[in-house]
């Protein structure tokens, strides 16, 4: 059984994203909790505090989480071709459906709402990521340093997992900050289902490489 399971990326390789998470859990202040909980395999992933987050609400997360889903399909796209694992390729099939079609549900709703496309997020940009800099939030964001490690990669499956954890979490920990805040029941539903299904993901990971790798 995989203890500690919120610093499993950490352990495993000190990827990018993951460095990139730790250090998102440092400024919000929420790293005590996550170790006192050491949660399991079958425990969601522990959300931050309210203290000391910027404001997560319907425009920013739409303008962050539409990039972030981008960097997961492509990291998905690698995997097609490159896993060895049937797993790690099922899992990449159903992020691809999943994270598309939620793309074009944000899509939809931001013209909506804000009678316009959806801008382009760039590192510097609003809240919460400010400080970070630009390679250590491309990585949470599934940008060109993830990429450029999994296209390196001599053990693909492996550094899929490092890679793919710490981007879930982020993406969960975004979805449970915007629960806080948002009004509408799109909205909820979104990340209530974002919420759900990456912690899934999550576990399965997690579960295979202490299977496959023998380190937790």
């Amino acid at each position: 059984m995989v203890k500690n399971s919120g610093l499993f990326a950490l352990r495993s390789g000190w990827s990018r994203s993951a460095k990139a998470l730790i250090f998102l859990l440092l400024v919000w202040g929420v790293m005590p909790l996550w170790v006192q909980a050491q949660p399991t395999p079958s425990s969601p992933v522990p959300y931050p505090s309210r203290g000391g987050m910027g404001m997560m609400n319907d425009q920013r997360f739409i303008v962050m989480m539409i990039p972030h889903h981008e960097g997961a399909i492509a990291m998905a796209d690698l995997a097609l071709t490159r896993a060895q694992h049937p797993e790690i390729k099922q899992l990449a099939q159903n992020i691809q459906k999943s994270q598309s079609q939620e793309i074009q549900e944000m899509q939809t709703w931001y013209q909506q709402w804000y009678g316009t496309k959806v801008p382009p997020w760039s590192a510097g940009q609003g809240g919460m990521m400010n400080g970070m800099g630009h390679h250590g939030m491309m990585g949470m964001m599934g940008g060109q340093t993830d990429l450029t490690t999994l296209k390196n990669a001599q053990n693909f499956d492996q550094v899929f997992i490092q890679e793919m954890i710490p981007h879930h979490q982020m993406a969960v920990m975004m979805a449970q900050h915007l629960l806080w805040n948002t009004q509408r029941p799109e909205m909820k539903q979104l990340a209530q289902a974002i919420i759900q299904s990456q912690n899934q993901e999550i576990q399965k990971m997690q579960t295979w490489y202490q299977k496959w790798y023998g380190k937790s």
